[in-house]
Parts: structure tokens; C-alpha cells; sequence
């Protein structure tokens, strides 16, 4: 039998547990008391990631199921702005349409089938001042050299080369343009943006009308990208508006030996029994800016493209984004470079507040070095 021993009606084993408890501690207040063993400890915590999702982790029940009831309502609500950019898609039509004289009106100036008037012609410049001071400073010039000058200043129609002037001047789109594409860039006349009718699906159409030429049959190309307006089921807390999905492009009929997005190349071939060679010839792709109307199509069966697709898909769709936000709106101001001022000025502009704000954060660190030696 076990010896089950008392001592003032206490078991002895209860007695030596409350012993050993005690010697605990006072062991861990000792411990704690050690200075070496608090920087650990400290150093440790110090260690431990503060993220959102670890902070959620420790949070009740109770908590976490609010937290779920906000996100349902959080999707709710991304659901209800997908329907406000359908009726923005809406509104941009309904524009395009108030838009789409002036469009009228600025092709017939760039193609000189309409000479503006010159009320229509007016326009004050913020040199204004520079150029009348340099045109009265013309008017002085001799009298024989001023007889010299009467020759008749060249008067082209229209404005020649503007949509392949701005081809030139744009960054992301003249890295398209190869040299053998720029004779044919010339004969562009219009770049136009459609917009899906009522009803059907969200897309956009670009139309590039160009004038017969010896190049291709085709008067218009077109290029078709599609839309959705709506939040992914899979994550639907990504949705920050319409996104490009997928693209098509058209067919250019192109006249005999005139397609630059295929080049010919001779090959030579060795016949395995005889050891005769023979050369062949055989066309392969070709670097163009016209393969912009042969788009890579995105995956519609569910299988993921490589990076390399994925980006080039991505470019395209940026590339189209940009021709219907910028290109076609502000065409003129493309074509003189002071959009592109602009826009490298913004650029500029967000460049300083990164910078700024990095040295915000490098302030901060410092401050923090003060106080906490140890980082």
C-alpha cells in the first residue's frame, strides 16, 4: 500500500508541491530582475512582426465575426460602384457623341479639306509679347532685304504628318515604330474612339483611317478592347474600377510585297541520304508597329500565360488606355509637345514627393536611434 503521509491533516504531497511553487517563484523573480535577461526578452519582442493580420489573430471572437460582417458589406459595396462606372461608360458616350463634331472638324483641318476661318484661327500664346517684339524687330530689315524675301513662303495642305508627328513625339509609341513603318504612319489621317452601344457589353473601339496608299487596302484598322466592370468573385475586394480583359485586332490587307510585319529569310537545307543542300526561302515575324492590330489574346480557358505574354498583354492594353484617355482627346497639344511637357512635369512632380517623403522616413529612424539605442 501507498504511504500516504499527514502532517497537520495535510497530505505530504500537497505540502512539497506548495515547496516547490514557492522556490518558482522566487527563481523567476530573480530571473526577472536580471538586467541581462530583460534585454533579451525585450530585444525578442522587439523581434516579433506587428502586422495587420497578427493583430487580427488575437482579437476575440466575437470581434472577428464583426470584422466578417464589415467585409460582407464592404463587397455589397464594391458591387454598387461597379454600377457607377457602367454609368460613367454611359455619360462618356452620351460626351463622345457632343465630342465627336469638333473631331470631324479637326480632321478636315489636319487633312486641308477645310481651311479655318480667321476668327477660327486666333489664338493668343504666352509669348505673345516676344513675338510681336521680334516681328517688329522683322519689319526693320532693309528694304533690299525684305525684296529678297518676296518670294512665296511654301503653303502645304493641311497640316502634314500630324498623327505621325506625334507617333514621333510620344515615348510609347514610337518605341513601336520601326523605320520601314514610318512611310506608311504618313498616310494616317484620323485616329477616332467608339464606344460599345446600350446595352452590350463595356468595350472601346479604335479606328485608324488612313488614305489610299500603296501599302494596304484597308481605309480604317481597327482595334477592339473588351472591358469588365465588375468585381472578381475570387477577390473582389481588388476592384478599383473597369479593366482591359482582352483585345482583338483586325485583318490588313496587305498589297503584294508590301506587309512589313513578316520579313523573308533564306535557309539552307542538307538532304540526310544524298548530302545534296538546297536553299529555301520562308517568311517570319517581323518587329512592326501595324502587329498592334495581331494582338496576343488573353486566356480565356483558364490556363495563366508566361511573363513574357502577361507583359506584353499588359503593354497593349496601356497602349490602347493611353490612344483613348490622351492621344485622341488632346491630339493638337501632342503634336506641339506641350502635353508631353506636362506629363513630364507630373512625373517630376511625384518624383519630389517620393523623395520627400523618404527623407521623412529617414528622420524618423534617426529620432528612433536617439531613443532606442539598440536599433
Amino acid at each position: 500500500m501507498a504511504d500516504h503521509s499527514f502532517s497537520d491533516g495535510v497530505p505530504s504531497d500537497a505540502v512539497e508541491a506548495a515547496k516547490n511553487a514557492s522556490n518558482t517563484e522566487k527563481l523567476t523573480d530573480q530571473v526577472m530582475q536580471n538586467p541581462r535577461v530583460l534585454a533579451a526578452l525585450q530585444e525578442r519582442l522587439d523581434n516579433v512582426p506587428h502586422t495587420p493580420s497578427s493583430y487580427i489573430e488575437t482579437l476575440p471572437k466575437a470581434v472577428k465575426r464583426r470584422i466578417n460582417a464589415l467585409k460582407q458589406l464592404q463587397v455589397r459595396c464594391a458591387h454598387i460602384e461597379a454600377k457607377f462606372y457602367e454609368e460613367v461608360h454611359d455619360l462618356e458616350r452620351k460626351y463622345a457623341a457632343l465630342y465627336q463634331p469638333l473631331f470631324d472638324k479637326r480632321r478636315e483641318f489636319i487633312t486641308g479639306d477645310v481651311e479655318p476661318t480667321d476668327a477660327e484661327s486666333e489664338w493668343h500664346s504666352e509669348n505673345e509679347e516676344e513675338e510681336k517684339l521680334a516681328g517688329d524687330m522683322k519689319n526693320k530689315v532693309v528694304i533690299t532685304e525684305k525684296e529678297a524675301a518676296t518670294a512665296e513662303e511654301p503653303n502645304p495642305k493641311g497640316i502634314p504628318e500630324f498623327w505621325f508627328t506625334i507617333f514621333r513625339n510620344v515615348d510609347m509609341l514610337s518605341e513601336l515604330v520601326q523605320e520601314y513603318d514610318e512611310p506608311i504612319l504618313k498616310h494616317l489621317q484620323d485616329i477616332k474612339v467608339k464606344f460599345s452601344d446600350p446595352g452590350q457589353p463595356m468595350s472601346f473601339v479604335l479606328e485608324f483611317h488612313f488614305e489610299p496608299n500603296d501599302y494596304f487596302t484597308n481605309s480604317v484598322l481597327t482595334k477592339t478592347y473588351k472591358m469588365k466592370s465588375e468585381p472578381d468573385k475570387a477577390d473582389p475586394f481588388s476592384f478599383e474600377g473597369p479593366e482591359i480583359v482582352d483585345c482583338d485586332g483586325c485583318t490588313i490587307d496587305w498589297k503584294k510585297g508590301k506587309n512589313v510585319t513578316v520579313k523573308t529569310i533564306k535557309k539552307k537545307q542538307k538532304h540526310k541520304g544524298r548530302g545534296t543542300v538546297r536553299t529555301i526561302t520562308k517568311q517570319v515575324p517581323n518587329e512592326s508597329f501595324f502587329n498592334f492590330f495581331n494582338p496576343l489574346k488573353a486566356s480565356g480557358d483558364g490556363e495563366s500565360l508566361d511573363e513574357d505574354s502577361e507583359f506584353t498583354l499588359a503593354s497593349d492594353f496601356e497602349i490602347g488606355h493611353f490612344f483613348r484617355e490622351r492621344i485622341v482627346p488632346r491630339a493638337v497639344l501632342y503634336f506641339t509637345g506641350e502635353a508631353i511637357e506636362d506629363d513630364d512635369n507630373f512625373e517630376e512632380g511625384e518624383e519630389g514627393e517620393e523623395e520627400e517623403l523618404e527623407g521623412d522616413e529617414e528622420g524618423e529612424d534617426e529620432d528612433d536611434a536617439e531613443i532606442n539605442p539598440k536599433v
